[in-house]
């Protein structure tokens, strides 16, 4: 049995035993069909899914080059996971870095030929694993849900953090 340890104070209570166990379905469903999709895109394309989130966001930047900074949020990772993962790309000749003109303290990341040929060719069979290992499982009322659902998620998360409860 879950106890709730808040004391009765409003705005403390922990989640029911139904709650919790509709949120560890979701997160291990989320995590199965990304791992899923993930496998495909290897198998597929030869891509991770942290590379094609790359090439993804530099085929779609201005130029095909984006700020390492940038491409972090975009990506939403950390910094040095980033560069971890570029070092890895640039390897393999995805991409390149380059000093950014504007700021000397800054680099650039740039979509070379070969990443965006990459990028190209894992389109359409990650599409294709998307729609189906995705879509192709869900009724259109049922997609609706999902996206109402994510919406009201990520509203969520964009509103300022409430202040930490005092001791």
């Amino acid at each position: 049995m879950v106890r709730d340890t808040s004391g009765g104070r409003p705005g403390r209570r922990l989640p029911t035993r139904e709650e919790l166990a509709v949120w560890r379905d979701f997160i291990e469903t989320a995590e199965a069909l990304r791992g899923r999709i993930a496998a495909r895109l290897q198998t597929d394309a030869g891509l991770s899914s942290g590379d094609y989130v790359v090439l993804l966001a530099l085929s779609e930047a201005a130029e095909h080059r984006l700020r390492s900074s940038d491409l972090a949020t975009a990506a939403g990772w950390e910094r040095s996971r980033l560069s971890h993962h570029l070092a890895r790309m640039e390897r393999r000749g995805l991409i390149r870095r380059e000093d950014c003109p504007t700021d000397s303290r800054g680099a650039e990341v740039v979509l070379t030929p070969d990443g965006a040929a990459a990028f190209h060719g894992a389109t359409v069979p990650h599409l294709r694993a998307v729609r189906e290992l995705f879509v192709d499982a869900l009724t259109p009322q049922q997609l609706a849900a999902v996206a109402d659902l994510t919406a009201a998620l990520r509203d969520g998360l964009a509103a300022p953090p409430a202040a930490p409860p005092r001791p």
